[in-house]
């Protein structure tokens, strides 16, 4: 059998699909869902002193709040930089 040359040319939709739009989903959602924690200790859960929330659940939340507002936010903003390229791509073409 001959050797082919396999050279893919990326299409449009595979090209479109880049991840942008789940980046910027999971990473609102994300970002949400550490709102809505925050929201909870502080009305909720027995709120926060500086030596950190006053009830267990308050912990939890407290430790929820500090792992989805930073890592939803930085999926977050590569989704909007993502975004925004494409943007520009789709305009100088």
């Amino acid at each position: 059998m001959p050797a082919t040359k396999h050279n893919p040319q990326p299409s449009d939709a595979r090209q479109q699909d880049d991840g942008t739009a789940q980046l910027v989903r999971w990473g609102g959602s994300i970002v949400g869902i550490g709102l809505l924690a925050l929201v909870l200790l502080v009305t909720m859960l027995g709120g926060y002193t500086r030596l950190g929330a006053t009830t267990n659940s308050g912990w939890f939340a407290l430790i929820v709040v500090l792992m989805c507002l930073p890592f939803g936010g930085l999926f977050l903003a590569l989704g909007v930089a993502k975004w925004l390229r494409n943007r520009g791509r789709a305009s100088k073409s």
